[in-house]
């Protein structure tokens, strides 16, 4: 995965930015004449970027879930690009995103009851915009595990030989066992040694 560099606005930024040009355009004529053309087409281009921005946020979701078993992913990186984009390209999609807020309060003020109202739902764009490039693109810590040290003991434990012992040993007392071991040829002895296994 190549990070976006500071070079040029990246994809997420051009998009992000003329998608908030034309709805302030939109919203801002709907505002001066609610009624006819210009309404509809507020209230479209409005739901338009509303879905696309959350078909983008869902994306983004999924995509920053398949990276968190490998990298670092954190919530505010992924939503408003803190320490894991370029400064430019974070502060792009974050005045985007300012400015689509600002324009639907603005104008959802001015006309509360009319179809420049639905401009409230168009910032769901920008944090799209936002989200995807932050799960797509961001530059995210990667997660190390040491398992070396974690498996050494429990693979040591496993293959460890468990000391052997022979079922037919009886404890001797420590005076017989001086003079057990004291003659190994002497028959009574072996003998005293089978009669006490016996037992």
């Amino acid at each position: 995965m190549a990070p976006a560099s500071d070079a040029g606005p990246v994809p997420a930024v051009r998009i992000a930015v003329a998608g908030t040009a034309i709805f302030a355009v939109t919203q801002t004529l709907a505002a001066i004449a609610p009624r006819g053309t210009t309404g509809l087409v507020a209230v479209v281009w409005s739901l338009v970027l509303f879905v696309v921005g959350s078909v983008a946020f869902c994306a983004a979701f999924v995509v920053a879930a398949g990276r968190s078993r490998d990298e670092r992913v954190t919530v505010v990186g992924v939503v408003w690009l803190t320490d894991v984009a370029p400064v430019a390209v974070a502060r792009a999609l974050r005045i985007a995103l300012v400015a689509q807020c600002v324009v639907a309060l603005v104008t959802a003020g001015i006309r509360p009851f009319s179809a420049v109202a639905f401009g409230i739902l168009a910032p769901m764009f920008g944090l799209g915009c936002i989200a995807w490039f932050g799960a797509r693109h961001g530059i995210f810590a990667p997660i190390v595990t040491s398992t070396a040290a974690s498996s050494a003991t429990p693979r040591a434990a496993a293959t460890a030989t468990p000391p052997r012992t022979d079922p037919g040993d009886v404890a001797v007392p420590d005076d017989e066992a001086d003079g057990d071991r004291s003659d190994p040829d002497d028959f009574d002895q072996l003998f005293r040694r089978r009669g006490r296994r016996k037992q």
